[in-house]
């Protein structure tokens, strides 16, 4: 599974994508996922599977704690973050050639969960929020109570799966806001992460105690810079 960096929309050098698996690309936005992704299998999660023709293979299977399940013939599958459609090619591929000519594979959720997006980091009310159709990324941080007094603006992180590859979208919030950047459009199963900034929370440490310090004007100034 190969993860790709979203970085035009940083504004400031920092670090970004330097595990061995990251490939940083310079692209103008996340791609969107198909509306057959807006479902992603995941454990105890109840399937009907079926294989045209073979209805010793076909029937209900509900998944394990990490989203596998042990499939006649072929054994245990992983199953975990993939679409319906991309299970059912699994599951096809997997039984072609050696126990099938040419398998018809369909995967049928029982249960469909309400659409989420998970949004955490510093927002105010970190969590899961049902997302119906598409929203703005600044819609989605409004839902979960807004920036915490630590944010930083511009290290807001979108993490998105599409056809199998996994993807980080990097943001500044601030430029969203001020409209210079668009507000990107965020899917169901996205993860929105709000960076921390640490020289905040260094300052307010120190106003803790500015009247305990007679130099607390040039402690202050230190710091800002």
């Amino acid at each position: 599974m190969l993860a790709v960096a979203l970085v035009g929309c940083a504004t400031t050098d920092r670090s970004y994508g330097e595990a061995p698996e990251i490939e940083i690309a310079q692209l103008e936005e996340l791609p969107a996922p198909g509306v057959e992704n807006l479902y992603i299998i995941g454990p105890q999660a109840k399937l009907e599977i079926e294989v045209v023709g073979a209805e010793r293979l076909s029937g209900n299977y509900l998944t394990d704690g990490r989203g596998g399940i042990s499939f006649p013939l072929v054994g245990l599958i992983d199953l975990d973050g993939l679409a319906p459609n991309e299970a059912a090619d699994k599951i096809a591929n997997l039984l072609r050639g050696n126990y099938l000519l040419n398998p018809q594979v369909r995967v049928l959720p029982e249960d469909i969960p309400m659409p989420t997006v998970s949004v955490g980091g510093q927002v105010a009310k970190p969590g899961e929020y049902a997302i119906l159709g598409r929203q703005s990324l600044l819609r989605v941080v409004n839902q979960a109570g807004g920036l915490s007094q630590y944010a930083k603006l511009d290290d807001i992180l979108i993490f998105r799966s599409v056809g199998g590859r996994k993807y980080i979208g990097v943001y500044n919030l601030e430029a969203i806001q001020r409209g210079n950047y668009a507000d990107p459009t965020v899917y169901a199963n996205d993860i929105i992460l709000v960076g921390d900034s640490p020289s905040r929370r260094r300052l307010d440490n120190i106003l803790q105690f500015a009247p305990l310090l007679s130099t607390a004007a040039i402690l202050i100034d230190r710091i800002g810079r």
